[in-house]
């Protein structure tokens, strides 16, 4: 979900209000699909967020300060060194496309004045950012060539061309008489939506849908079913839109249904979705940050390599333990051949060799006298047949103990990676990524050099107060699992983890206190919510005193054993957790 292109011209309005003028003090680049630039104005900074990510492309000014990686990406260093210093002229929009253009003045040798441009295209998965000086591509962000595009390449050293001007008519400049003769002129079949789609210049599904609710009209409603007082009724509607566009101050709102998901945006307000839920904003800006939180686009370098690299190595772990269970299957019917080979010991000179492919006899140890089908390789002598069966017989047996014991290991391996697989749900920061990288490293599952130095903000557990003071620290990783549990608690705090279940380990600060009942339940449904159980009902959750934590040596980051536990069936109030969790701010 993204804004459309009469959506944005508010946008604009409200970046150049803000940043014209301003110098670019710092250039960085938190992700592959995110610029920030820190602008100087008197008296206070601004950051300018420029995200090119599929779900969500956007530029606003953001309060939140991401994290950027120790060593700066390529594209960042050519804006670095073309941009820096610069002072912003202005911004403006491409028509009403989705496309903006920030223009930057900077001191060239010998004092000139050069002007060059920062393009964003923001049109979902082929958004954009290009660096472009007197019509030439300096650099972008995406390089797109012959392979990628046959339409169009963005290569350094290539003519930048707008895209051409489309066949429609812009509601800010154009009669509305004119714009309501373009769309009764269209085919009478069509849809109202999709008229005024291909009337009104930079109109999305979200702008072109409110228009038809502000008339009363259903979008699916075919032009010919039209009366001229619907006509009247959609004149009216799209000047009511056209007007809360160009407002002073703008009132930009999301729509979400009840799973927080966003359903549409836009820089004016919204009511074709009745019953869904509205958040209003002060800024297009505050709005379009909000959306990026909620639509998660914003992601932690490595973090989606990490997810995948990790549910591959789950799905191999899944299959090979399938493969075991059928492998210890058969190895139970190890008896099975060293009951072949006492028969064929017994009955071997009543039948001769490579005769028989198979021997019915009565089973010597069967009491009722129950006959057993013996198959034999004709290849061998009845002797020969006798020794397959008892050397099966042995490997088998052999078989059995060691496919167990690597059943075990098999098991182990799946928990392990499903405790990885929440630590990434869990890790917010680049510290806590690479406390992650170097698991994997150690672990075997990543062939690269171990994160010793680095620049990363450092990690650090949750913190959360329960209401009577009582302090609650959740690990998001193994590593600060481990830490946790073995060095920052004391040995009479209580340790809480779901039961069989992969999660982080959560400390009670209670040294030794009694705990309230409320505390307890509080700690407990923390646990189940930072688990993989998060979102089931009943879920169980041991916990115990420090004192009974023990780590094994050479085990596994974030595995412990622990003894005297009691356990609580949990099912979490997300309502209930959400002020806690809330307080939680790294």
């Amino acid at each position: 979900m993204s804004l459309d292109g009469f959506s944005m011209r508010p946008l604009v309005q409200e970046l150049n209000n803000a940043l014209a003028g301003g110098r670019i003090d710092k250039i960085t680049q938190p992700n592959k699909q995110s610029i920030v630039l820190s602008i100087r104005q008197p008296g206070h900074n601004q950051q300018l967020h420029i995200s090119i990510n599929s779900q969500n492309p956007a530029a606003h000014l953001m309060a939140k300060t991401l994290e950027n990686p120790p060593e700066p990406p390529v594209f960042c260093m050519v804006l670095r060194k073309q941009l820096e210093t610069g002072r912003i002229a202005g911004f403006r929009q491409h028509g009403l496309d989705r496309i903006i253009l920030m223009d930057v003045d900077s001191i060239a040798a010998g004092g000139r004045i050069v002007t060059k441009t920062l393009v964003m295209e923001l049109m979902g998965k082929y958004s954009n950012i290009i660096l472009v000086q007197d019509g030439t591509i300096i650099d972008a962000l995406r390089k797109i060539g012959t392979n990628s595009s046959r339409v169009r390449t963005v290569l350094p050293g290539d003519n930048y061309e707008l895209p051409p001007g489309q066949d429609k008519l812009d509601l800010f400049t154009s009669p509305l008489p004119e714009v309501m003769e373009r769309i009764r002129n269209t085919d009478s079949e069509e849809r109202l939506d999709k008229a005024i789609l291909g009337a009104c210049m930079g109109f999305g599904p979200v702008s072109a849908k409110e228009t038809c609710f502000g008339a009363g009209l259903a979008p699916s409603t075919r032009l010919h079913e039209l009366e001229d007082v619907d006509y009247e009724a959609l004149s009216a509607a799209l000047a009511e839109i056209r007007d809360a566009a160009q407002e002073e101050h703008p009132q930009p709102v999301i729509l979400m249904d009840q799973n927080q998901k966003i359903l549409a945006m836009a820089s004016f307000p919204l009511h074709y979705l009745p019953q869904a839920v509205t958040l209003a904003f002060p800024t297009v800006s505050a709005m379009l940050e909000k959306a990026s939180a909620l639509s998660g686009s914003y992601v932690l370098p490595d973090k989606d390599r990490f997810k995948k690299l990790v549910k591959n190595e789950l799905h191999r772990a899944e299959n090979k333990l399938v493969k075991l269970d059928e492998e210890i299957a058969a190895a139970e019917n190890a008896e099975e051949y060293k009951i072949r080979g006492d028969n064929l010991m017994t009955y071997q000179y009543q039948y001769k060799d490579h005769e028989d492919a198979a021997i019915t006899v009565t089973n010597i140890y069967s009491e009722t006298g129950e006959e057993i089908t013996i198959p034999l390789d004709q290849r061998f002598t009845i002797i020969q047949n006798m020794q397959l069966c008892y050397k099966k017989y042995d490997k088998l047996k052999r078989a059995q103990e060691l496919l167990q014991v690597q059943r075990q290991e098999c098991e182990a391996a799946i928990t392990y990676l499903e405790s990885i697989e929440a630590s990434l749900l869990a890790s917010s920061s680049l510290g806590e990524i690479a406390e992650i990288h170097n698991e994997l490293v150690e672990g075997g599952y990543l062939r690269e050099k171990l994160k010793r130095k680095n620049n990363d903000k450092p990690s650090h557990p949750f913190r959360f107060t329960a209401p009577d003071g009582m302090q609650i620290l959740v690990g998001k990783n193994n590593y600060q699992n481990d830490k946790l549990t073995c060095k920052t608690a004391s040995f009479n705090d209580t340790w809480f983890h779901t039961q069989n279940i992969p999660g982080s380990h959560v400390i009670l600060r209670n040294g030794g206190e009694e705990i309230s009942e409320d505390t307890l339940l509080l700690t407990a449904q923390i646990a189940a919510h930072f688990s993989k159980a998060q979102g089931s009902s009943k879920v169980p959750v041991d916990y115990t005193e420090i004192r009974y934590v023990k780590k094994p040596s050479g085990s596994k980051p974030g595995f412990v054993i622990f003894t005297n536990q009691k356990t609580l069936y949990i099912t979490p109030d997300e309502q209930e957790l959400a002020p806690i969790l809330a307080q939680d701010s790294q």
